[in-house]
């Protein structure tokens, strides 16, 4: 089952060229964990072909995919069970899958059922022990042996061991009406021999670090936040202190994971939104961070990471609502009702454009251009400043490739484009076939 897509360089075109094989998929937002990706993008001046390669459904969730040399791993919800999926990169067929009972929502959900099911957090490949962490809806953190079928090494309940209790009401309607609680949504994050999850324990400690090998508790941290609703834990150094970026419901900190360190607030600053929703992760640069949500906190900033805490150096009443920023080459970009540019040293906008709905996330590529999947599975090719400085210039789009909102991650890794809705609709196309 193939499908070749060819448009007109009028019409939206669509064209391939030669690609770079690049790393895997194997994290939340890429190999670098930042959308900046060593892929070339197809475009040769003209066209962009795309060719769809298989198309499954693996039940319902906004988890992403993530891509390890010949598989496909993705999460779905289905018959009363949260079930990881290792696809045949080449043909979307099933190796195996491991399923665990699991509910469509977290036991604390409230708000917005009507826009997201199943699992929403994205699985962590570890690449020294082939293992798979996945963090279900309802609190179920398990790890799995890839190279074994995937059989189950450990798990533990997070509701169950901490009583994290339903994240508050924080605002944006009256009676209680505005309050919002997804479930678990951030991806868990690998570093060294420590499985760091935000569990957000609001009694000993908002984020924890796990034994990767067994998922024992080693440290938790100072900061008592109740849990965000964002895609991830961000990796940052702070003058060659290795610590992590979290965006709670309540605030933006950088803490420490280091030795008898772990678990110290570097920096932190207030930062609550309506119906709780922290949504876009953080973005680093450096010891840059730049953090940006809607609703009543409508803006994006940028922060300077010390020692010492966090230093303001920007803030500008221009955000995004769901996808996460992406920096590169001193630029940031995001998909959110439109596609946005501005500078990383100051927040001064470049240029913004094209209709792309709430719905979204972008990746930038080695030729200096930008995919975003954004709405119901549309599907863009954007200059970056690099080719158009002065406005933004779309190059391609496919319109409504799925029947529902494409909440998960767009994944471009080794010559392939996953897309997919928060149904479960997978579709797989290769780039300059």
């Amino acid at each position: 089952m193939h499908r070749i897509l060819r448009f007109s360089a009028v019409l939206f075109p669509l064209l391939v060229s030669a690609f770079v094989i690049a790393a895997d998929w194997p994290h939340w937002r890429g190999p670098e964990r930042s959308d900046v990706v060593d892929e070339h993008s197809g475009w040769d001046g003209e066209q962009w072909n795309l060719t769809l390669l298989w198309e499954v459904s693996v039940g319902e969730g906004s988890s992403s995919p993530i891509v390890v040399g010949e598989h496909v791993y993705v999460m779905g919800f289905g018959g009363d069970q949260e079930h990881l999926a290792c696809l045949n990169r080449a043909t979307g067929e099933v190796v195996w899958r491991q399923s665990y009972p699991a509910p469509k929502y977290g036991r604390q959900a409230t708000g917005d059922q009507g826009i997201y099911s199943g699992i929403s957090s994205t699985p962590e490949y570890d690449a020294e022990t082939g293992n798979i962490y996945s963090f279900g809806i309802d609190g179920e953190l398990a790890c799995w042996n890839s190279r074994e079928q995937g059989e189950r090494v450990w798990r533990r309940n997070l509701y169950d061991d901490y009583q994290v209790g339903q994240r508050p009401d924080v605002g944006g309607l009256r009676g209680g009406a505005s309050r919002r609680d997804y479930g678990y949504t951030t991806s868990p994050l690998v570093q060294g021999d420590v499985l760091i999850v935000e569990v957000g324990d609001t009694v000993t400690g908002s984020v924890k670090g796990f034994d990767k090998l067994t998922g024992v508790e080693l440290w938790t941290s100072e900061l008592r936040d109740e849990a965000g609703h964002s895609g991830g834990l961000v990796p940052i150094e702070v003058e060659g202190i290795p610590c992590v970026v979290v965006l709670t419901m309540r605030s933006l900190a950088v803490i420490r994971i280091d030795g008898d360190n772990a678990g110290q607030t570097v920096g932190q600053v207030d930062w609550t939104t309506d119906f709780a929703n922290t949504i876009p992760t953080p973005a680093v640069a450096g010891n840059l961070i730049v953090v940006t949500t809607a609703y009543n906190q409508y803006a994006m900033a940028c922060f300077e990471a010390t020692p010492e805490g966090l230093v303001e150096r920007w803030r500008k009443d221009n955000p995004s609502g769901v996808c996460s920023p992406v920096i590169h080459e001193g630029h940031i970009y995001w998909s959110w009702q439109e596609v946005h540019c501005v500078r990383l040293s100051d927040g001064e906008q470049h240029w913004q454009g094209g209709a792309t709905g709430h719905p979204g996330s972008c990746i930038v590529t080695s030729d200096d251009r930008l995919v975003a999947l954004c709405d119901q599975g549309n599907l863009l090719l954007v200059d970056t400043v690099t080719h158009s400085p002065d406005a933004y210039h779309e190059l391609a789009r496919l319109q409504n490739l799925f029947p529902t909102d494409a909440w998960p991650h767009v994944v471009l890794s080794d010559g392939q484009l996953l897309i997919k809705d928060r149904l479960g609709n997978v579709q797989c196309y290769g780039v300059g076939e």
